[in-house]
């Protein structure tokens, strides 16, 4: 039988709960703005990998490949840390490896 997920109202007042729950709540859906990664442009560093408070960049073999909108709060540390952001991508927005949008784009 599986384990059933606490809902954030059946969570104890006051209270500590178990590491690394985190991982069982979708916690994403309340960002007003989201990440939207363009690979073409991505020089694969991962800077924004390592500065993610949320782990919510998605690495396969070295390469960036997407983000865990699920877990994604939307604060754009990765946006404003990307060394390509920072450089050719300063003044030209389609160079961008990373771009943040707003999440109303994307809601049905």
């Amino acid at each position: 039988m599986e384990k059933r997920k606490l809902g954030w109202k059946e969570l104890p007042d006051a209270d500590s709960i178990e590491a690394g729950t985190s991982a069982e709540f979708k916690t994403g859906d309340w960002r007003s703005q989201r990440p939207v990664f363009h690979k073409e442009n991505c020089i694969h560093c991962l800077t924004c990998w390592v500065v993610c408070p949320d782990a919510a960049i998605i690495v396969e073999d070295g390469k960036v490949t997407g983000y865990d909108y699920d877990h994604c709060k939307g604060c754009g540390i990765c946006a404003n840390e990307c060394p390509v952001n920072k450089g050719k991508g300063k003044d030209d927005v389609s160079k961008r490896p990373i771009i943040m949008e707003d999440e109303k784009k994307f809601q049905k």
